[in-house]
């Protein structure tokens, strides 16, 4: 939306006195504040990687969240899973568990799953679970059975573009929608990290296949989220918010990058668009619940108008 001479920081510095009011017509003004109440600000579990499903819900409950995008480390067996320090044997023997547990998975396993989220008051936004060309029919199949024993009817997956019209297929099958998300691998081909290589994944896809929008890795690979997001809203089923400096840059404390974020969930607030910002804890810091508590705050803050 044009600000005529004035920046974004300035507006909302009118804003906040109340001096734009005056200076625009009512419609304007109030299309911004209506849209507050629609907007969705969820985390991506994987903010909470460190904890359990249990612990990660009971931090979400306590730090007020309604939404989240869950991560499937949140789902399968945590002692099958990848972790640090273990060696190649060790790391052998828990992917063989992990293939054992996904063929003989119950759903109805899920469902108590999705029953204690929805007992907290946590509304899952999207299931994440990631993919490739390597992913068996079976695995890829039952991403798509996980997520609608979850209730949600969106996917996100860091996958490849070749990988894309197989799983768009299953996408079909279920009538979920998938979001690609990308990195800031533009030296790899393959993967999704240039609005190029998300138009080459969608070619023979079907309207199913989705855009997930990184901001930060977007910024770290010298590229536009604001300018993007403005042409392509449509196709975007949600964000991942963090703060990435450019050039292949690290992660840090939101609002010390190069991440546009105020930029960005204004745009989405004040366009009334339904695209959900997850944030996604990346950064290296003391407690994970209070620095996702940080990263909240901050969020909170632009959305409601008091940064």
């Amino acid at each position: 939306m044009q600000q005529n001479k004035f920046t974004r920081r300035e507006w909302s510095k009118l804003m906040m006195t109340g001096f734009a009011g005056a200076m625009l017509p009512a419609a304007l003004t109030a299309n911004s504040i209506s849209h507050k109440s629609s907007f969705v600000l969820g985390v991506q579990s994987y903010s909470l990687r460190d904890k359990s499903r249990e612990e990660a819900i009971q931090i979400m409950k306590e730090l007020g969240i309604k939404s989240c995008e869950l991560w499937q480390g949140h789902i399968e067996p945590g002692e099958f899973q990848w972790a640090r320090n273990i060696t190649a044997e060790q790391l052998k023997e828990r992917q063989e568990l992990l293939v054992k547990w996904k063929q003989q998975l119950d759903m109805k396993e899920i469902g108590g799953m999705y029953k204690q989220f929805k007992k907290a008051g946590i509304k899952i936004q999207a299931y994440s679970a990631n993919m490739n060309d390597n992913t068996s029919d079976h695995d890829v199949e039952l991403n798509f059975k996980i997520a609608k024993a979850l209730a949600t009817d969106t996917l996100t997956t860091s996958a490849t573009i070749t990988s894309m019209k197989r799983i768009d297929g299953f996408a079909q099958k279920y009538k979920i929608k998938v979001g690609m998300h990308n990195h800031s691998n533009v030296d790899s081909p393959n993967d999704f990290s240039t609005p190029e290589s998300f138009q080459k994944a969608m070619e023979g896809c079907s309207s199913y296949t989705r855009i997930n929008l990184d901001i930060g890795h977007f910024v770290a690979a010298n590229l536009d989220p604001v300018e993007y997001i403005k042409n392509n809203h449509d196709k975007i089923v949600c964000l991942h918010v963090k703060d990435r400096k450019k050039n292949q840059g690290v992660n840090v404390p939101f609002g010390e990058g190069d991440t546009p974020i105020r930029q960005v969930l204004e745009l989405v607030r004040d366009n009334g668009w339904p695209i959900p910002a997850n944030i996604e804890y990346e950064y290296g810091g003391a407690d994970t619940q209070t620095e996702l508590g940080k990263c909240i705050r901050y969020c909170k803050d632009i959305i409601d108008g008091k940064k």
